[in-house]
């Protein structure tokens, strides 16, 4: 390995540990416990709804630092948090809520998928984390309810009670991250089972067979909708679902053709003219929509070309982790350190807006195989 890769991991140790987690566990998290939804322009946490998502990701986030190695407080944050969120985000039915006031009360009280998809999967990093194995049967009584509420007769499940499109894939392709975890710490035929059905799922419905793009909306019998949305392509979707296959590899599945076919898609059509960033989305036959690049996507980038370097072992695999690793760097040169902008213009500037701390389990999760492929 050249030591490019190695030195870039090192530096990215250091702002992660040195600024991104002090920050995020002090002044992002709140006097109650719960995590700050985002930062405002001064680095002061902003007085809007906390998203449940948000707070299961902050959960995986700080668990998955303690992993890493990281000496701060990871556990007692990760712990009082979850401790909140199971305590006051679940209710009486066993769904869990939308959103808290910002002073951790339940305020939108519907029910959402892709909110329970990261319920499981903070559940099964806590449980690890933590080694709290109880946590595990809340996450097999969770997925039982979706069973038996929201399964849905043509495969997969309803999306819950907000309204949208009638089926997405985004939070199936959660779902799926969930049962990778969940079935690598219990080890139980279950979550098999549901990694079985969503990667069946996907590359029966989700894939397009003649470009090899993933497309977003379908109508509630999986068939793409014949719109617009129904002709939507996001680049970091297609990343993001190239890595989870290449994860299953480690679990049995062959599906590394899948995974080629979306990555080849996503650079050839997904990246900025110079090539630094991944863009937000297309059309399926590769008409830039959105030539904006939001921070998630470049994430998603850097974690496919490292899975797909260390399978492989070719050149052109490690020299696209730098490059990816070089564009999602550009997201962190902010006045405070620690966090990040989240929206680049078409001009190479930045949108000057609230620091969301959705981004953060990104980070952390492309990060992570960084330091993974790197060996540090």
């Amino acid at each position: 390995m050249s030591d490019d890769l190695i030195t870039l991991a090192r530096e990215a140790r250091t702002w992660l540990f040195d600024c991104a987690a002090p920050l995020w566990s002090g002044a992002g998290l709140q006097k109650n416990g719960m995590f700050a939804e985002r930062f405002d322009a001064a680095g002061c946490p902003d007085d809007v709804p906390l998203r449940l998502r948000v707070q299961a990701r902050q959960i995986y986030t700080y668990c998955e630092l303690g992993r890493l190695g990281w000496r701060g407080p990871w556990r007692n944050v990760a712990k009082g948090a979850l401790d909140i969120l199971l305590a006051r985000g679940r209710r009486r039915d066993g769904f869990f809520v939308h959103t808290f006031t910002p002073d951790g009360q339940p305020l939108d009280t519907r029910a959402d998928l892709y909110d329970h998809a990261f319920t499981l999967f903070c559940l099964g990093h806590a449980a690890d984390a933590l080694n709290r194995p109880d946590l595990l049967d809340d996450a097999a009584e969770i997925f039982a309810l979706l069973e038996s509420r929201w399964r849905h007769p043509r495969g997969g499940f309803l999306e819950g009670e907000i309204d949208g499109p009638p089926r997405r894939q985004n939070p199936h392709m959660h779902l799926l991250e969930a049962a990778i975890v969940l079935y690598r710490i219990s080890g139980e035929k279950r979550w098999g089972n549901v990694i079985d059905e969503l990667v069946t799922l996907c590359r029966q419905h989700f894939v397009d067979p003649a470009t090899g793009a993933l497309t977003e909306y379908f109508a509630s019998d999986w068939t793409r909708l014949d719109s617009a949305e129904g002709l939507l392509v996001e680049p970091g979707h297609c990343f993001e679902w190239a890595w989870l296959f290449e994860a299953l590899v480690e679990h049995g599945y062959r599906d590394t053709p899948l995974s080629d076919r979306l990555t080849k898609f996503a650079r050839r059509y997904g990246l900025a003219a110079s090539g630094c960033v991944a863009i937000d989305s297309v059309s399926l036959n590769g008409e830039i929509l959105n030539a904006e690049a939001r921070l998630w996507p470049q994430a998603e980038r850097l974690k496919i070309a490292l899975a797909r370097w260390r399978r492989t072992g070719e050149e052109e695999e490690y020299k696209e982790a730098v490059v990816a690793f070089r564009g999602l760097n550009l997201y962190f040169a902010t006045p405070i350190q620690g966090c990040w902008y989240d929206k680049r213009r078409l001009d190479g500037s930045f949108a000057e807006e609230p620091v969301r701390a959705s981004s953060f389990y990104h980070i952390v999760c492309a990060l992570s195989e960084l330091f993974r492929t790197a060996n540090i």
